[in-house]
């Protein structure tokens, strides 16, 4: 499970980006943040990955609380929690199958990473990873050869590779046409029912959260302004959290 309590982030200028956020994402579970620009979504998922300090609050990823760790232990910790981008940032001129195994690399040695070295029972995992994205034929191929949703699907291939317990995407088809958009979340909305992860997705495509999410949670100046199953969200609701401050 993914949990968030009462998570604050104040930046050092004294702007309150978070502010007592609450939420959960069960096992098996897509939840999926909307919210306008700048109201606090990406740096929601930035503080719940850690690759920002809180100011206060928890973040209990597979029972570990994170804003407690620090060095080695919470890169464990973090180990349980994959994250997917708007950018698949695939090293192009390596196969479809070592950019997916090196997904992998966070649960060996740092020489490993160092020398660039890919081990091989994790390259055989990594085809396996590949056929649950629909992608194992592809797994000979320069990453750089793909297009962009099969790209994002071998991002996706790679995180998975890293065994987590919950999944994080910021805007993961921000840069895709609606077909491939549309494939990726119900790619999404499948692993989170087949693997039992906890998957929270950012989007600004609101017909996409109609369609896949269990839950959408709304974002609007830092705060949740709403938390519901998909079926009790009404369009009004959605509407208000991309209403300009002064309106």
């Amino acid at each position: 499970m993914l949990k968030v309590a009462n998570l604050c982030l104040c930046y050092p200028n004294g702007k309150q980006a978070l502010r007592d956020i609450d939420l959960e994402v069960q096992p098996g579970e897509l939840v999926i943040v909307l919210g306008g620009n700048g109201s606090g979504k990406t740096t929601l998922l930035r503080c719940i990955a850690r690759t920002l300090a809180p100011s206060s609050g928890q973040v209990w990823v597979d029972g570990n609380d994170l804003t407690r760790l620090s060095g080695e232990p919470l890169r464990r910790a973090r180990m349980a929690l994959a994250m997917i981008s708007q950018h698949a940032s695939l090293v192009r001129r390596r196969s479809v199958v070592a950019n997916v195994a090196s997904g992998a690399l966070g649960h060996y040695g740092v020489w490993w990473t160092a020398l660039g070295g890919l081990p091989a029972k994790e390259l055989a995992v990594a085809k396996a990873y590949l056929d649950e994205v629909g992608l194992a034929d592809l797994a000979r191929q320069r990453a750089g050869t793909l297009s962009g949703g099969q790209a994002q699907r071998v991002a996706i291939a790679r995180a998975l590779a890293q065994r987590p317990r919950a999944l994080l995407a910021d805007e993961p088809v921000a840069s895709l046409d609606p077909e491939a958009a549309e494939d990726i979340m119900c790619l999404l909305k499948r692993l989170a029912k087949a693997d039992n992860l906890a998957v929270l997705c950012v989007l600004h495509q609101v017909d996409l959260a109609y369609s896949h999410a269990d839950r959408v949670v709304g974002i609007r100046d830092g705060r949740v302004a709403f938390d519901l199953p998909k079926g009790e969200l009404s369009r009004d609701a959605v509407r208000g959290l991309y209403l300009s401050e002064a309106a």
